[in-house]
């Protein structure tokens, strides 16, 4: 212990780095608590839609959304939540769970909705790459992918390029 300011001063980088290695890693464990934002695994969400009909909030893009999505989650992109509350405000006494790609958007939407007034406001941890990565179903839109017909699963454009030939 005697040698610990010694090697504290030659070594200023090293112990810039560790600091800032351990303030991420406390952030990483005690972050959601300290924010208010209560972050739920992928089982807990299934339980929550199963058992008390919570809603699930998708606040991806529409073309992220039409990629694949939780089934039955609504989708409403981050950036519009502000201006469409209204159309949540009738859903204050259901739990409300929000997803977004990795989870980081999700948490600052769950924050906005706290202080409006919705009590049971969850953020899914890892968000919908989260999901993804524990090979749960992801429900993609029909009919919506550009150049493809679904119903047949062939691609438009070369059967048009048929008809020229």
């Amino acid at each position: 212990m005697e040698k610990l300011p010694e090697f504290i001063a030659n070594h200023p980088l090293l112990i810039v780095l560790f600091v800032a290695i351990l303030a991420m890693l406390l952030w990483n464990l005690f972050g959601a608590a300290m924010t208010g934002v209560r972050q739920i695994d992928n089982s807990e969400l299934t339980r929550l839609v199963n058992r008390d009909q919570a809603l699930v909030l998708d606040l991806r893009g529409r073309g992220e959304y039409e990629r694949g999505h939780i089934v039955n989650a609504r989708n409403l992109p981050a950036a519009e939540l502000e201006g469409r509350m209204r159309e949540l405000e009738a859903k204050k006494n259901l739990p409300l769970i929000l997803c977004c790609a990795h989870g980081a958007e999700s948490g600052r939407a769950c924050r906005l909705l706290r202080t409006r007034g919705h009590e049971q406001v969850y953020a899914l941890k890892g968000g919908i790459h989260g999901w993804r990565g524990a090979n749960l179903p992801l429900v993609k839109e029909r009919g919506k992918e550009r150049g493809k017909d679904t119903s047949k699963g062939k691609d438009k454009s070369k059967r048009a390029d048929k008809g020229k030939a």
